[in-house]
C-alpha cells in the first residue's frame, strides 16, 4: 500500500562542501533513527568509511563530523511522495528538493546518486532547476547486495579527486554549516 512520506531529515552542508551525494527519500528505517542510510545492513557507512580510511561512525554526530570534515554534502532527491516500504520502484506524485538551493550556500564541484532510482529522479526533476549533472553511483542497499563491498568501494572512488582538490574561487574563509 503507497504511504505518502515527507521528507523531515535535513541535509547535511556547510559552504565548504565540495561534493553532493542524494539518494532518493529515506527510507522506513532511516526515518525511523532520525538520519540516512540508517537500516543496520545498509553499507553507505561502511562503504564511505573504506574510502576515506575513517572508522565507522556510530552516532548521527560522528556520521555528520566525518560528512562536514571531508567536505560531502548528503541529502535525497524528493521531499515527499507516494511509496511503498522502502520500495523505490513504486514512487508516486514525487516532489523534489530544492537542491539549487543547497548548491548556491555551497561549493559543490560535482553531485553523485545513490542508485537508479535517485539518479532518474534528480535527472528528470532536479537537474532542469540545476544544470549541474549527476553521475551514477551503486545502491548501497540491502536490496543490492549483488554488489561485492569491495566492488562498491572502487565504485564510490569517483568522489575522491573532489575531496582532494580546492574548489575554484575558495577563499579560506571559515566554513559554516548551512540550513535550508
Amino acid at each position: 500500500m503507497l504511504q505518502r512520506i515527507e521528507h523531515t531529515i535535513p541535509p547535511v552542508f556547510d559552504s565548504g562542501s565540495r561534493i553532493l551525494i542524494l539518494g532518493t527519500i529515506p527510507s522506513p528505517k532511516s526515518r525511523e533513527a532520525g538520519f540516512y542510510y540508517g537500516h543496520p545492513q545498509n553499507r553507505f557507512w561502511t562503504v564511505l568509511s573504506a574510502l576515506l580510511n575513517r572508522d565507522v561512525p556510530d552516532t548521527i554526530t560522528e556520521k555528520k563530523s566525518m560528512l562536514l570534515q571531508k567536505h560531502i554534502a548528503l541529502w535525497d532527491v524528493l521531499a515527499s511522495c507516494e511509496i511503498s516500504g522502502a520500495d523505490a520502484v513504486i514512487i508516486r506524485d514525487p516532489q523534489p528538493n530544492r537542491i539549487e538551493q543547497l548548491l548556491a550556500q555551497s561549493a559543490i564541484q560535482a553531485i553523485f546518486t545513490t542508485g537508479k532510482k535517485a539518479y532518474t529522479l534528480y535527472q528528470s526533476l532536479c537537474y532542469p532547476a540545476t544544470s549541474k549533472e549527476a553521475a551514477y553511483l551503486p545502491s548501497p542497499s540491502p536490496a543490492n547486495c549483488r554488489v561485492p563491498f569491495d566492488r562498491m568501494v572502487e565504485s564510490y572512488r569517483i568522489i575522491l579527486p573532489f575531496l582532494e582538490r580546492e574548489p575554484k574561487g575558495n577563499s579560506n574563509s571559515k566554513q559554516k554549516e548551512n540550513i535550508l
